[in-house]
C-alpha cells in the first residue's frame, strides 16, 4: 500500500485525508501542529493523538522531507543545503541570518524553463516541478534543524522567499498550496508580508495569485526596454515589460504590501548605464506622477563561468541607484551573502536531469557581445563559445 506524505497537504487537504481514515477535522489540526510547529517526524511521538489513529497513520502515511546531500556554511553565517529530489535531481535552499530576521530562500522547480542569461539555474535546463511536500519540506527541515542548531525554542525563520531554483508561477498549484501551509497559524504562521514570490513575469498567474493567495511580490525585471529584456529574460518575448508592469499595478489591490519589488541584476556594460536608469524611471512613472508604487532592489551580479557576464563596478551601481532615488523611487542595493559557498542570488544550481536538453540543443554556452551605441546605450547580439 502506498503511503501519503503528509507534507503534501495543506490543512484542508489533511482534514480530507483524516476523514478517509474515519477521523474528525480537529485531529487534522492536532496532526498539522505536530508536523509543522513541533517538527515531529514519527507518529509515535504524537502523544495526544489516540493510539488507534497513530496506528492507522503508521501504515497509511509518512512525514518525508527531501534528504540532505550536502550542507555548506558561509563565513557570514548563511547556510546552503543541497536536497536530493530523486532520479538525478537535486535543488538548493539557503538560510540567511540577519539581525532582525531570518530568511529562507527555497526552490520551486528542479531547474528552470525560463533560461535567464545571468542565472546559473537557467543554464542547467529543466527537469520537473517540485511537489507541495518537496517545497514545504525545505522549510520544514530548515526550521527544525535551525532550532536544534541554535538551541532556540522560538521560530527561527521569519521570512520565506521563493527565489531559489525555478519559476514559482509555472508550478502554480503546488506553490499556492505550499504558501497556504506557510501562512497557516497551525503551521508556521508567517505573515503574508513576509512571504515573497519572485517571478520573471508570468502575467496571467500574477493576476491569479492576487485572487488565490496574495503574498509579497517580487518581479525579476533586469532591463529597461523590451529589446534588452528579450535577450536577458526570454519570457519577455511572451509577456512584454508593459504587460508585466500592468499586472503588477493590478496586484497592488489585493497585495499585503503597498508596493511591488523589482529585482534588477547589475551587469557590466549591459544594463547599467544612466540611460537605462532614466528609462526605468519613465517606465514606472507612466500613469503616475511618481514611482512610489514600487521599489528597486539592485543586485550586484554574482558571476559563474557559463554566463560570459561580469558584475557592474560599485561606482556605477551607486550612480544608477542615485538616479532612481533622486526620482523618488525607493532603491536598495542588495548586500551579497553566501557567495563563498555559491549561495548568492543567481548562483543556485543544484543538479538537474535536464529533460529540455539545453546543453544538447545549444551545443555551446551563450555569451553576449556588447557594442556601445550612442550615449549610455548598448547593442546586444548572441554568440557562442564552446563549453
Amino acid at each position: 500500500m502506498t503511503t501519503a506524505n503528509l507534507l503534501d497537504f495543506d490543512l484542508d487537504g489533511l482534514a480530507a485525508f483524516c476523514e478517509q481514515l474515519g477521523e474528525k477535522r480537529f485531529r487534522a489540526t492536532q496532526l498539522f501542529r505536530w508536523i509543522h510547529q513541533r517538527g515531529a517526524a514519527e507518529f509515535a511521538d504524537m502523544t495526544d493523538l489516540a493510539k488507534s489513529l497513530r496506528e492507522k497513520l503508521a501504515t497509511r502515511a509518512s512525514i518525508g522531507s527531501p534528504h540532505i546531500i550536502r550542507q555548506s556554511i558561509s563565513s557570514d553565517g548563511s547556510i546552503k543545503w543541497l536536497f536530493d529530489m530523486g532520479a538525478g535531481d537535486a535543488v538548493e535552499a539557503v538560510f540567511i541570518p540577519e539581525q532582525d530576521r531570518g530568511t529562507l530562500c527555497i526552490s520551486s522547480q528542479a531547474g528552470c524553463v525560463v533560461g535567464c542569461t545571468f542565472c546559473s539555474t537557467g543554464h542547467q535546463g529543466f527537469s520537473r516541478n517540485l511537489s507541495v511536500g518537496e517545497i514545504v519540506g525545505q522549510l520544514w527541515f530548515a526550521e527544525h534543524f535551525l532550532r536544534k542548531h541554535l538551541g532556540s525554542a522560538e521560530r527561527v525563520i521569519s521570512n520565506v522567499v521563493l527565489m531559489g531554483m525555478g519559476e514559482p508561477l509555472l508550478n502554480y498549484d503546488n506553490v499556492v498550496k505550499a504558501l497556504r501551509v506557510m501562512l497557516d497559524d497551525h503551521a508556521y504562521g508567517l505573515s503574508r508580508r513576509r512571504v515573497t514570490v519572485s517571478t520573471s513575469g508570468v502575467v496571467p498567474m500574477i493576476d491569479q495569485l492576487g485572487v488565490d493567495c496574495p503574498v509579497a511580490l517580487a518581479v525579476s525585471l533586469h532591463a529597461s526596454n523590451d529589446t534588452l529584456r528579450d535577450q536577458l529574460v526570454p519570457l519577455n518575448r511572451k509577456y512584454s515589460i508593459a504587460e508585466v508592469l500592468q499586472a503588477c499595478r493590478r496586484y497592488l489591490t489585493p497585495a499585503p504590501r503597498d508596493f511591488v519589488t523589482f529585482e534588477y541584476c547589475m551587469l557590466d556594460g549591459v544594463n547599467d548605464s544612466a540611460q537605462h536608469a532614466a528609462e526605468l524611471v519613465a517606465l514606472v512613472r507612466q500613469g503616475n506622477k511618481d514611482g512610489n508604487w514600487c521599489k528597486f532592489n539592485l543586485i550586484p551580479f554574482n558571476p559563474f563561468p557559463a554566463s560570459g557576464l561580469t558584475r557592474s563596478p560599485t561606482e556605477r551601481i551607486v550612480a544608477f541607484a542615485k538616479i532612481l532615488s533622486d526620482a523618488g523611487i525607493v532603491t536598495t542595493v542588495r548586500k551579497t551573502r553566501g557567495d563563498d559557498i555559491d549561495a548568492a542570488c543567481g548562483q543556485l544550481a543544484g543538479e538537474v536531469k535536464d529533460i529540455t536538453n539545453v546543453a544538447k540543443r545549444m551545443g555551446r554556452r551563450r555569451t553576449i557581445a556588447i557594442t556601445p551605441v550612442g550615449q549610455g546605450g548598448v547593442s546586444l547580439s548572441e554568440g557562442a563559445i564552446r563549453g
